[in-house]
């Protein structure tokens, strides 16, 4: 009974619990209304529920609110945001109170389970609400705009950096934030640059970078910033890492051709460095160090599961066990150094790199290696002193340059760092190491740079360098002496910045970036990113469509121009012939596919001015009986270029039967006809042949031309149209100038003895500044009737 009674005691205690704790789920499942939380009301529309979120979720951010309920009240703004703006999740809280999607509605007898799991669902999603879209880990690789501009974009050229654009209320970047951590992890060991954009904190960098929606993932190299667009996979994003590395930065190296690779550090300036390992692809630990050091070392890679390889890896006696990594100077056969490891981690290979950065005798090529061979002393523990070899490029130089090569590769000593110039690419420097030194080359000195700007302190070494015993031991006396007397280097100057030797280079070094740009924007248009690449696209192509058609319509219209200009260039040579037979052939007007043009009588007066439409001009022309044919052949040829204006109408005006109506226009006009009145004498009257009328039958005014002074008296001072004369002087050809000398005629009679052909000569140009609005106009009341002062002939 005392077993039993135990018995009982113990399960009622595990009920009580069980109850309690039951009573506590329900407690809270109660607890929470979605609208209570967010503040709205249950008619609420998504607008009012979305403007609610926005407040509240700025106002309880963790990041922003240090209430220590910040984080809780965050949760359950975000959780009811997520029940509220998604209808079918409203309508199933409206009808059944329940906030999980998974549980079947209306069954009471599931009720426990629906608390239960509503309670464990509402746990689970606790975990990455109030951290926001953003984790919290992110917050170490956080940029702003001065960040990337003077520490990303630098660093770029050195490493690739990998970015990812994100923002607070971002709930798609919740989904990736798990992939994201595993590739940073993996990335930042490798080596690659980690950052994060807040677009809610920097839209500045977010605009600059051109990423306008979250999430998005970007890389950085060369300053040069390309878009991830696959599925976010962390094999994807190791590949795209991999793609933006430039393509030659590790070549691959077999039997055939590992001694043109080892041999060619004359050509280079540079060590090299070999990588044995077992994989096919080159791994990219090795690709990201062959970019960090590309200004430094040539990088090559050595396959050893290939047979074209066997002979390489017996004769450097490689391990096929572990990967390998030598380093070569300027001897192919042997090795500077060497690394093996079955873990190649990225600090062993800087370490190793570095300690093999330089050749053991580097030609001084530019300044960037002068600074770090040669580094300023900072330390009197930490002085350098450069041992300068100043030698030519011609082969009698090579056994110098060799036996210096051999006395520099003997060398233990840290503070001592060895180099040779050839004098011809360095001029302005040897002139000033030399100075006072008519030795022949080549000539050895010893040198300690004291400050950047270019003080050094130095000494030559005497007797030059030919690569024997005894200047080998005259150089080794005075590097003993210098390091235990410093004050040895007894002469100073102030070296000039270093000629920049490889700028030759430059033009194929921007062939190969131009090689994988191209490549680059190829593989966008091809795989990547169609909708981005469209509008460029459509742009490209439109104005190719523009170019090409306005190319083929030139070439129609010319051609023509070409078989139209012919016919008017015969009529005008029969027109200026003036024989009899050709005025009888071409008494009547052009035709109409030439230039329509119409009689202004008293029958068309009417239609063709009075009458005229509102915007339209009539151009008439004045003429007579006599100089009917010239004139309107002449005046066919000056306005052909504005006959495709549809507000441009053609006539002439026969002046032997409507002088008078010409006589009561130019009323109008006296500021214009009194010039003429002036030259009349003896009762003379005007000469209207030549003139143009532009008429504007709508708004009553008119422009006039006047024909243009050939040049009969050089004195004169010809006009174009009345109240422009300034504006279109004609200039006297030699020919008529030759005339006009043998034959001076008086200026009253200069328009009765003008050649009719020459006339409107000037008449092109009067026509286009009647188009830009620019000629003066004489307004009138009234038209004079046509009909009621035409005279008899």
């Amino acid at each position: 009974m005392a077993r039993m009674g135990c018995a009982w005691s113990s399960s009622r205690a595990v009920v009580v619990i069980f109850l309690l704790l039951l009573s506590c789920m329900l407690e809270i499942a109660a607890e929470f209304d979605p609208y209570r939380v967010l503040g709205v009301s249950r008619s609420a529309s998504q607008g009012e529920i979305k403007k609610a979120y926005k407040q509240l979720v700025k106002e309880w951010h963790p990041d922003k609110n240090k209430n220590p309920e910040a984080e809780d009240m965050f949760i359950k703004v975000t959780k009811s945001y997520e029940i509220l703006s998604n209808e079918e999740k409203r309508a199933n809280y409206d009808r059944y109170g329940q906030t999980d999607e998974n549980q079947q509605y209306g069954q009471a007898q599931q009720s426990f389970r629906h608390f239960h799991e509503s309670f464990y669902f509402d746990e689970s999603f606790f975990h990455f609400p109030f951290k926001g879209s953003r984790d919290f880990a992110d917050n170490k690789y956080l940029l702003n705009y001065n960040q990337y501009i003077n520490e990303v974009v630098p660093d770029s050229f050195r490493r690739p950096y990998l970015i990812k654009i994100t923002s607070d209320l971002c709930f798609s970047c919740i989904h990736i934030e798990p992939i994201w951590k595993e590739t940073v992890q993996e990335m930042e060991i490798l080596g690659v640059g980690i950052g994060v954009v807040d677009v809610g904190f920097e839209r500045r960098l977010a605009n600059h970078l051109g990423a306008h929606r979250t999430p998005s993932i970007l890389g950085v190299v060369n300053g040069k910033i390309t878009f991830f667009h696959y599925a976010v996979v962390r094999e994807h994003l190791r590949q795209f890492v991999e793609d933006l590395l430039p393509q030659r930065l590790v070549e691959k190296v077999t039997d055939r051709n590992y001694l043109e690779f080892l041999n060619n550090w004359h050509e280079y300036n540079k060590p090299h460095v070999l990588l044995f390992d077992q994989v096919a692809t080159v791994p990219l630990l090795y690709k990201l160090t062959a970019f960090a050091y590309k200004d430094y070392v040539q990088f090559g890679y050595v396959d050893q599961g290939l047979t074209e390889t066997a002979n390489l890896l017996k004769k450097y006696n490689i391990n096929t066990y572990a990967p390998t990594m030598l380093a070569f100077k300027e001897n192919a056969d042997s090795p500077a150094d060497i690394i093996q490891s079955k873990v190649m981690k990225k600090q062993i290979i800087d370490e190793f790199i570095s300690n093999n950065k330089f050749l053991l005798v580097p030609r001084l090529v530019n300044q960037k290696l002068f600074d770090e061979l040669c580094p300023v002393k900072q330390f009197h523990r930490r002085r350098k002193y450069c041992v300068l070899l100043i030698t030519g490029e011609e082969e009698v130089f090579a056994v110098g340059k060799k036996a210096f090569l051999s006395f520099a590769s003997g060398n233990t000593k840290e503070v001592l760092r060895f180099a040779y110039v050839n004098q011809r690419q360095q001029q302005p420097l040897c002139d000033i190491l030399l100075k006072d030194r008519d030795g022949p080359l080549p000539q050895v000195v010893i040198l300690e740079r004291r400050n950047a700007a270019g003080k050094v302190l130095y000494k030559p070494v005497m007797g030059g360098w030919n690569g024997s015993e005894e200047d080998k031991h005259l150089l080794t006396e005075q590097l003993d002496i210098l390091q235990k007397d410093p004050s040895v280097l007894n002469y100073d100057a102030m070296l000039p910045e270093l000629n920049n030797e490889l700028a030759s280079m430059f033009l194929i070094q921007w062939l190969y970036a131009a090689y994988d740009y191209l490549t680059q924007i190829g593989d966008e248009i091809l795989h990547n990113n169609w909708r981005e690449m469209m509008p460029l696209l459509s742009l490209i192509f439109s104005a190719l469509f523009i170019l090409f058609g306005t190319v083929i319509i030139q070439a129609f219209s010319d051609s023509s121009e070409d078989k139209q200009s012919k016919p008017k260039a015969k009529e005008a040579a029969k027109s200026e012939d003036g024989s009899p037979g050709s005025a009888n052939t071409s008494s009547r007007p052009p035709k109409k596919n030439f230039v329509e043009v119409t009689e202004l009588t008293d029958i068309t007066y009417t239609s063709n001015l009075v009458k005229l439409r509102p915007g339209h001009i009539n151009v008439v022309l004045v003429l007579t009986d006599s100089s009917k044919n010239i004139l309107l052949s002449k005046f066919a040829k000056e306005v052909y270029s504005f006959t495709g204006s549809l507000t441009l109408h053609f006539s002439f005006l026969n002046v032997d039967k409507h002088s008078e109506w010409m006589d009561a226009l130019l009323e109008f006009a006296q500021d214009v006809m009194r010039i003429d009145n002036d030259e009349d004498d003896a009762g003379h009257k005007v000469d209207y042949t030549g003139y143009v009328l532009a008429l504007n039958g709508h708004k009553k005014y008119f422009c006039l031309f006047k024909p243009v002074y050939t040049g009969e008296d050089l004195d004169s001072k010809p006009s174009e149209e009345s109240g422009a004369a300034a504006a279109s002087r004609s200039r006297i050809g030699p020919r008529e100038e030759q005339q006009g000398a043998r034959k001076p005629v008086p200026r009253a009679r200069s328009t009765s003895t003008l050649q009719i052909h020459h006339k409107l000569d000037r008449l092109g140009l009067w026509m286009e500044r009647l188009m830009e609005g620019t000629l003066p106009r004489y307004y009138i009341p009234a038209w004079p009737g046509l009909e009621k002062i035409t005279a008899n002939k």
